[in-house]
């Protein structure tokens, strides 16, 4: 069965499912192309709050489907366009998205699901979770753009020891590391899961989408650089907005904010 990317939405919350029955999730061509339009329309929806990005049947992405390489791989235009198009199209529309994205994890989470999990803001795995990306046995390096992503999300010297030894690490050690918020029992993941989206979809939706954008913008300079001059000119426009003037009389009024 061909792989396929599924969004489906209940109330402010949407989940996007990884699903490539019989290869453990791994990305397809197609699959990354439905990753990219899928997000846009995440990205185009304003009712929209969190977004759980999940595998199916125990699973979360084993990396790309390996069946196709021989069809683009050896030519390097076509690989090329593979991995500056289609993957990093996939990427993008997830780095670019400003609504919260939690990735849920379980089982194999290598390669192209490592990549896709760096994209997510907060990233909960079950303790049977496995990371790496041992693409040196497949005899190729990462691309550069996924290269620059994961070294900067995962830790330039995790990627190293997946890169250099192909080692595979677990949940609690990717914790441990920086790269997981939370590490749960394998049957409690769903449940944990669903209740931080649940937390999140009750904040408030503009502040998330404006913390986003800014942590983007941040994320380009050094950390004592000075502030470019647009975003100071207009980081505080938020002010006369109806979500702001709930918040702060919703607490004044010691009832729960209706965003």
């Amino acid at each position: 069965m061909a792989g396929q990317v599924r969004l489906a939405t209940q109330g402010p919350i949407a989940r996007l499912t990884l699903s490539h029955p019989g290869k453990l999730d791994a990305m397809s061509r197609a699959m990354w192309r439905e990753l990219r339009e899928c997000f846009l329309q995440v990205q185009s929806d304003a009712q929209l709050r969190c977004v759980i990005v999940s595998g199916v049947n125990g699973g979360f992405c084993a990396g790309g489907d390996i069946a196709e390489y021989p069809s683009f791989r050896f030519d390097p235009e076509s690989l090329r366009r593979f991995h500056e198009d289609e993957v990093w199209g996939g990427l993008a529309a997830m780095l670019a998205c400003d609504v919260p994205v939690i990735a849920q994890i379980e089982g194999a989470c290598m390669g192209a699901g490592i990549e896709i999990a760096c994209c997510c803001d907060i990233r909960i795995a079950g303790t049977g979770a496995r990371f790496g990306a041992p693409i040196g046995r497949l005899g190729f390096p990462m691309a550069p753009r996924e290269l620059q992503l994961v070294a900067a999300r995962a830790g330039e010297s995790t990627l190293r020891e997946m890169l250099f030894e192909g080692v595979q690490l677990d949940a609690r050690e990717m914790k441990a590391r920086g790269f997981l918020q939370r590490v749960v029992a394998n049957e409690e993941l769903a449940l944990e899961v669903e209740a931080s989206a649940q937390r999140v979809a009750q904040l408030a939706p503009q502040a998330a989408r404006m913390n986003k954008k800014l942590l983007r913008r941040l994320a380009a300079h050094a950390p004592d650089a000075p502030l470019p001059q647009d975003v100071l000119a207009r980081a505080y426009d938020y002010a006369t907005s109806a979500e702001h003037r709930e918040g702060i009389s919703a607490f004044l009024e010691k009832r729960p904010p209706r965003f």
